[in-house]
């Protein structure tokens, strides 16, 4: 239902209070627009833009819609801010559905990553040193310290840089580094060295939080390695002057001393991660067939990183392949030994709707939520099963809830209209529309799909009011928008 907005519209977003930021090759690096207070920017006005420009990049780039790595991924990063010297915890998370590596922090809380960085980070805790790292530019608040190292900074060179993140998040990486040479090869000398102070102490408070949270510091150095080597075996080297997040021989020296720093502890990986690994490969293979000949091979090979979590991405493939029987011969084993972990519980589910067992998944999801109340991918799982069982109105009222938990998840938005259609309720699709809309930055089809709910609520004074309301705010937050 989203209508993508050009680039240009979020360049217009970009500047607002005329703010620069930052990006690079999003092959290698881990750009961010920093974070940022200082005596410039409010932190509710960083909140703002933050919100803002989230609402014009989901339009503008494809994210993942996958419950169970959102789920991942949020209590990743909220684990890891819970342990750093981030003061205000509004977060944000979007995944972004492309294969390079790549990670950023937006202003007021909006933390990004393209879930290709799952393939990269052979563990938890190399994913952790990224996304910690990038929590760090926020606690730091590097934006707005950035803002006032660069006041006299063009206007052109601000859209072009912030632009070039959106260039590359639909690409891989090449469209937003051409983006990005004409506007910063006119920075100053003193610009890019402040860029990299904010990557020394990003580095430096990344790798507190991460060892804080109780993963292992060495997988800084050892993640900027994987990142190295990605990037040279692309054969794409960017010049380092263009890099806002340089990975150097000595960036990864530094790391490995930093690291020995701390005390020597054994650290376990997590399933759960391996598992979310899976899932992205087979997300991000050119099909099934493909994906299932390359993880047999890997098994019977020996070099399984996780046996556990390649079988549970023969038993996704196969599903997806719509092979359930062949799908539950992978997942059982692994059902039997770890029956409440979430991902094999909705994955069991979903064979069972597969297979045609509607009841017999309803009644295992039922039995996972009393065990895991209000849990997201359990509940989103729950709700696709009884549409498919054609009970839309017992799926409505899962959804409903779902909004209420998760009112920024403009996926609940969208399955919620589409449930609303089905159960005969076109003031719930009208409204639920508004919502996805509204996340997705397209306020005249938002104020559209509640005028068209307006007439059918007639009468209804209590539903009139509402809807009025919040048709006058999404005019107000479009003429905000209107003046970046």
């Amino acid at each position: 239902m989203t209508r993508k907005r050009p680039l240009a519209a979020l360049v217009l977003l970009s500047l607002l209070a005329s703010v620069p930021a930052r990006s690079a090759d999003s092959d290698l690096q881990l750009p961010e627009l920093g974070d940022g207070s200082s005596s410039l920017f409010s932190g509710q006005q960083e909140y703002e833009l933050g919100r803002a420009w989230l609402k014009i990049f989901r339009s503008q780039v494809r994210t993942v819609s996958d419950p169970l790595l959102q789920d991942y991924t949020e209590s990743l990063v909220y684990k890891l801010a819970s342990n750093s010297q981030l003061k205000d915890r509004r977060l944000e998370i979007v995944i972004v559905d492309n294969p390079t590596i790549n990670a950023f922090a937006v202003p007021g809380g909006v933390v990004g990553l393209h879930n290709g960085a799952f393939l990269v980070a052979e563990n938890e805790s190399q994913l952790a040193s990224v996304l910690g790292h990038e929590l760090a530019h926020l606690s730091q608040r590097h934006f707005a310290r950035g803002v006032e190292q660069q006041q006299h900074t063009t206007l052109p060179m601000l859209a072009g840089m912030l632009g070039a993140l959106v260039l590359a998040a639909t690409s891989h990486g090449d469209a937003g580094m051409a983006a990005m040479t004409a506007t910063q090869a006119a920075a100053q000398q003193n610009q890019l060295r402040f860029s990299r102070e904010n990557e020394q102490e990003a580095d430096r408070i990344g790798m507190e939080t991460v060892v804080k949270a109780d993963f292992d510091p060495n997988a800084f150095g050892t993640m900027f390695e994987n990142m190295l080597a990605a990037n040279r075996f692309a054969g794409r080297t960017p010049p380092e002057f263009l890099l806002t997040h340089p990975l150097t021989e000595s960036r990864i020296s530094d790391a490995r001393n930093r690291a020995r720093d701390y005390p020597r502890k054994v650290y376990v990986d997590n399933l759960d991660y391996q598992l979310m690994r899976a899932r992205v490969e087979l997300q991000l293979a050119s099909n099934t067939t493909e994906m299932i000949k390359r993880v047999k091979a890997r098994l019977a090979s020996g070099k399984s990183r996780s046996p556990e979590a390649d079988h549970y991405g023969l038993a996704i493939a196969y599903l997806q392949a719509g092979q359930p029987a062949e799908a539950r011969t992978h997942l059982q084993p692994l059902i039997s030994k770890d029956p409440w972990r979430i991902a094999y519980a909705v994955t069991d589910a979903q064979i069972e709707v597969a297979a045609g067992n509607i009841d017999r998944a309803l009644e295992k999801l039922r039995q996972q939520l009393r065990v895991n109340p209000g849990n997201h991918p359990l509940a989103m799982a729950y709700a696709d099963a009884l549409l498919k069982g054609n009970q839309p109105q017992k799926a409505e009222a899962v959804l409903e809830q779902e909004s209420k938990a998760r009112a920024s998840d403009p996926d609940v938005w969208y399955l919620l209209a589409e449930t609303d259609g089905l159960a005969g309720n076109i003031v719930g699709v009208h409204r639920a529309r508004a919502e996805y809309f509204v996340l997705n930055g397209v306020l005249d089809k938002a104020e559209q799909q509640l005028n068209y709910a307006l007439p059918l609520v007639k009468g209804d004074n209590l539903t009139t009011t509402k809807i009025e309301e919040r048709i006058r705010q999404i005019k107000a937050l479009n003429e905000q928008m209107k003046k970046l």
